[in-house]
Order: structure tokens, then sequence, then C-alpha cells
């Protein structure tokens, strides 16, 4: 690759956003993103877009509104070949296999769907949802994300989750003998937690075989009962000791920690939240779910209706995009920064001309303001966040904001 200088302060100065024109001969890589919004019970700290069972799941409507979402969108990604597929919510195992098994089988007939896919399904652990894992495997699921977040019952009741650390560890155990690829999801700095409980669960999850870990710092997210009534929570030293003392417990198992919150054993990577951090492209369908693609001369968002109840309604127009937007060129070294700089092993400074067909130089005067801040390193066109960027993401990715 060739060899970035950096350029006179002078030349280095960005250009009006109105002379930057997007010019895409070929678009980044492309993942679908299926969204299913419904769980047994909403968790008390979750922003996502989860909807609690009320009676039954309307399950083969909601399939049937998501192959027509698919077809609808059709003409944006024509001759693209999709690499990766990832199920997520809510809870979609509660899908049944025959519906999972329908949806798979509808996406590979519309699309272009590689033959190596890695196709992830999130799960909840549970007996009921664990006796479908062979059939959701059948169906072509082959990596599977399992929400544990804690092997400690008494942190799982004060998180609001509906299972118990005996019904996790079974979980787990039928994930690896059904599945090639196992993730298992875990909080720390939870209510009242201390660090030893923290590394135990670190410790009971590591044991148990799986190859890839993610390693979430619990947040209190607006609009969510644990904003509105804040439990008694770690203090900022103790969680930074938590992370601190993960990070290292898992880089002494064997594990790389490959971006902010994964950590995967040598080739177990997940493929299709690297096309996320790569700024990639990924079409989003159902209720909710977001999309980012690239076309000849621009890159355009959107968000599919937000309510289950209202995209079944779009259903009958196939209008299911609640709204859409254009990225503008001034918007995208943040947009890029936003995903980029989570890389925990960096990326070449021409990955970012690749995928928003700006000039690489564009980067550079942020770039190389980061760097002054020790922020991150640039060497050969190399970028990497240092540890202090990695601690104050935040504090990296303003640099970015036009």
């Amino acid at each position: 690759m060739t060899r970035i200088i950096p350029l006179h302060p002078a030349r280095a100065a960005r250009a009006p956003a109105d002379e930057a024109a997007l010019s895409f001969t070929t678009p980044p890589p492309l993942s679908l993103y299926i969204h299913f919004p419904w769980c047994v019970r909403k968790c008390p700290y979750c922003d996502f877009n989860s909807h609690t069972v009320r009676d039954s799941i309307p399950e083969a409507v909601y399939i049937e509104a998501l192959i027509a979402d698919l077809e609808s969108a059709l003409p944006d990604i024509w001759g693209r070949r999709i690499q990766t597929v990832f199920i997520g919510g809510g809870t979609p195992s509660l899908m049944s296999a025959e519906g999972l098994d329908r949806l798979l089988t509808a996406v590979r007939m519309r699309t272009h769907l590689s033959p190596d896919a890695e196709i992830t399904l999130e799960a909840n652990p549970g007996t009921v949802e664990a006796a479908r894992f062979a059939g959701f495997r059948d169906a072509g699921v082959n990596r599977l994300s399992i929400g544990v977040q804690s092997f400690n019952d008494a942190h799982l009741a004060a998180l609001g989750r509906i299972h118990d650390h005996a019904e996790a560890r079974r979980a787990i155990d039928l994930a690896l003998h059904t599945f090639e690829r196992v993730n298992v999801d875990l909080m720390y700095a939870l209510p009242q937690q201390t660090l030893d409980q923290a590394l135990l669960d670190l410790r009971t999850a590591e044991a148990s075989g799986v190859t890839h870990l993610s390693c979430y710092h619990l947040t209190l997210e607006p609009n969510t009962p644990f904003a509105a009534a804040p439990p008694a929570l770690p203090d900022d030293d103790v969680s930074a000791d938590m992370q601190e003392a993960i990070e290292a417990a898992l880089a002494d198992a064997g594990f790389q920690h490959y971006e902010t919150s994964a950590f995967a054993k040598p080739g177990q990577r997940c493929q299709h939240n690297l096309n996320y951090w790569q700024f990639g492209d990924y079409l989003g369908i159902g209720a909710g779910a977001h999309g980012k693609l690239s076309f000849h001369d621009r890159i355009r968002r959107d968000m599919r209706q937000r309510h289950p109840n209202a995209y079944l309604e779009a259903a009958a127009s196939r209008h299911f995009i609640q709204e859409s937007r254009e990225v503008g060129a001034a918007e995208l070294p943040f947009e890029f920064m936003m995903n980029a700089a989570r890389l925990n092993d960096g990326f070449h400074i021409d990955l970012f001309g690749r995928h928003t067909s700006l000039p690489p130089d564009r980067l550079l005067p942020d770039l190389l303001a980061a760097r002054e801040d020790g922020l991150l390193t640039l060497d050969a066109g190399l970028v990497k966040p240092t540890l202090r960027g990695r601690r104050f993401l935040n504090e990296l990715l303003q640099r970015f904001l036009d």
C-alpha cells in the first residue's frame, strides 16, 4: 500500500463540504441484518427496539412482512453479494425453527448470499429455546450469540433476566455441541457487583470453551427504567479496574481484543460486526432495523417502521422505510471513525477512501491533531488508537466532528 506522507498544515486544510462529490466504482462489502422485535420480558437496562410478548407472536405474518421488505429492497442491492447475516432483537430464538428456515430460504432464493456466509442468531438461555438449537443449525445458522450477561443469580435478577446460572450453562453446553461458533455476551459493572464477582463471571464463560466473548460495561441508557431509577452501581474506579482485569485475563487465556468490547480466539472474529466497524454496507430489514447502503454517487441511511404493528401494516403498501437520509461528505469522517476507531488493531487510511469514496487525505488533518493529543498513532498509513484513545473514545471521536 502507498505510504501516507503527512501534508503541510497549509495543504492539509479540509476542503469545503460542497466541493466533495461521492463516486463509488466498487461499493463496500454488504451484510444483511434482520430484526426480530419481541422478548419474553423487557430488561430494565435495555434501550433496543424490543417489545414484551403479550399473548403470542405473529410469527407467520411477521416473516411474510420480512420477505416483502427484502423484496422491496432488492433494487438497492441488485447484483451485490451478501457476505454475512445477523438475526438480532429482541429475542429471535423465540422464532420456531420452521419459521427461521422459511426466512433464510427466502433470503437464499432472492439474493446473492455467499455460500460460506457467516449467519448469526441471537439467543437467550432457557430450556424451550435451547431445544430449538438443532433446528436453527439445520436452517443454516452457523454462529450463535447467547445473551448470558452474568452467571450470578442475584445479578441476573437485578438485571431483570428470566434465566438463572444453571440454564445459562446448559444453553452454552448445548450450543457448543450444535454450532460451529458460539459467542457469549457478558456485562460488568452490574448493580453491587465486586471485582471478584466480575472476574468469576469471566472465568466461568472462558472455561466453558466458547471462542468469542463480548464484554459490555452496563450503561444507564435514556428512557429506560434503570435511567429513571438508577440502581447502585460500582464507581468509576472500580469499573475501570474491572475493565482492565477482564482485558488482562482474556489476553492470558489466548483471546485477541480486537474491538472495544469484543474478544476472540484466533480465526473466530465476528465477520458481521467487523463489516460494521470497517464502515461496510448493510441492509436492515424488520421493525426498527437500520441500514446503510452505498450507491454510485451517495450513501444512504434508512430506518424501518419502528413499532411492530406499524411495520406489519406497512407490508400492504410495501412502504417499510420510516426515515431515510443521505450522509453528506462533511459527515463521513465522523461516521467512518465512529466505527473504525473501535478496532484495536487499527485500519489503513486507504480504507477510508475505499468505503467513503473520498480522498484519504480528507481524514489527515484530524488524524494528525488526534496523534498530537496522544489518542492514536499514524505510521505508514496505519491508524491505530492508543490505550488512551480506547479509554476515551468519545474524546477521540470529537476530533472528527465537522
